[in-house]
């Protein structure tokens, strides 16, 4: 299994961002996927994740800004962010989870300037 994480970069506050993760070696159909991201030193947090069936779910910090999203036709899964803050500055990973098994890609930097 691989997760191939993009979309990372530099950008000034209130812009927007596309991280996008593709996944080969699963079953993509069935997966649930999620994002994730962390800061040295720190946990690792939950962002977002998303069920085979499309159900979502956001950590509050990012209710009303990121969308997750999924493509099964390209094994691909989505962050949209929006209206970025310096403090969403991370590293951030996607992942898949059961029934198809915890899975990591690398990670790809958000870096917002304020």
């Amino acid at each position: 299994v691989q997760l191939q994480a993009f979309g990372g970069g530099l950008v000034q506050a209130g812009g927007s961002l596309r991280l996008s993760c593709t996944a080969s070696g699963m079953v993509f159909d069935v997966a649930g996927m999620g994002w994730y991201r962390q800061v040295p030193g720190k946990q690792r947090e939950m962002v977002a994740t998303i069920t085979y069936d499309g159900t979502t779910n956001y950590v509050d910090d990012a209710k009303g800004r990121f969308t997750i999203s999924r493509d099964n036709a390209k094994n691909t899964v989505y962050l949209q962010m929006n209206s970025l803050k310096p403090e969403d500055t991370d590293v951030y990973y996607c992942n898949s989870y059961p029934p198809v098994g915890w899975y990591w890609g690398q990670g790809t930097l958000v870096t917002v300037s304020s």
